[in-house]
């Protein structure tokens, strides 16, 4: 039962260690200094790492969030070996593996001074990793889940063309729109795909 629901469980228990860090975030903005606690819609998820709030306060939310960088690379790690096992091609599960590995280093890195590039590193990782899972179902008849995959991708390519062309307005949103349907997309192929579905069509035909 542990096993079973251990990505459901990582991500759960992150999510917490979020909601936490983002409830005792002093408050500051890139546009506001002197806002109160956290916004949504203004500030960007790594306000929550800083020693300092952005409104030169001492940041307890630190602490926290840098627990949920532990506990999400970690469970991601989790789903991308899962996928691995369903997948029918091996090449592609050695990437998810040791990419997903990789992520947990990198990902953890963000929280340090190094920020801005294992961010890039990070993200570039983990993206590849859902975007070989997603061409392996668009070979599937889970027409559901493509749909799901094409609007994860969507919404992550659309992020990036904001942060490329500097959108600091729209882009905090779209952070976490992207983290909402990336893990949504992950707990849906988790626990609502077996290795069958992944088979192909003329293996499943016999």
């Amino acid at each position: 039962m542990i096993k079973k629901y251990s990505v459901l469980t990582g991500i759960v228990i992150s999510l917490i260690l979020i909601l936490i860090a983002i409830s005792v975030y002093p408050g500051g903005t890139m546009f506001n200094e002197y806002a109160t606690g956290f916004s949504w819609t203004k500030n960007f998820m790594s306000n929550l790492f800083g020693t300092r709030a952005l409104n030169g306060a001492e940041n307890p939310s630190r602490i926290w969030a840098c627990l949920a960088m532990i506990v999400l690379p970690l469970t991601y790690a989790l789903f991308f070996f899962n996928m691995a096992k369903k997948i029918p091609e091996k090449n592609a599960g050695y990437i998810l593996k040791y990419a997903s590995v990789a992520n947990i280093l990198f990902t953890f890195l963000t929280i340090t001074s190094l920020h801005d590039s294992m961010l890039i590193i990070s993200t570039t990782l983990f993206w590849t990793c859902l975007l070989i899972t997603s061409i392996f179902i668009l070979k599937t008849k889970l027409h559901l889940f493509k749909f799901f995959c094409i609007i994860s991708l969507v919404v992550f390519y659309y992020s990036v063309y904001l942060w490329g062309i500097s959108d600091w307005h729209l882009l905090p949103i779209m952070q976490k729109v992207n983290f909402a349907s990336s893990t949504l997309l992950i707990l849906g192929l988790e626990y609502f795909t077996k290795k069958e579905d992944f088979a192909p069509i003329k293996s499943r035909a016999h």
